[in-house]
């Protein structure tokens, strides 16, 4: 079964792109980050669907 969601690491290698852009602009840009657990332990993660569905609407024609 594929992982259904990517961390944010995984997220900017996906995408060929920072982190830091990851945390600013994916949100903006209508990825949603979902977040995992409470205080320092809490995990920022990307649904991979959302990604690829935003990946897609890039396409030049």
């Amino acid at each position: 079964m594929a992982t259904e969601f990517m961390s944010v690491k995984e997220t900017a290698e996906y995408l060929n792109m920072s982190v830091t852009w990851v945390y600013r602009e994916a949100p903006k840009l209508g990825m949603a980050p979902y977040k995992f657990g409470r205080g320092r332990n809490a995990k920022v993660q990307f649904k991979l669907s959302e990604v690829k569905a935003w990946v897609i609407q890039q396409r030049l024609e």
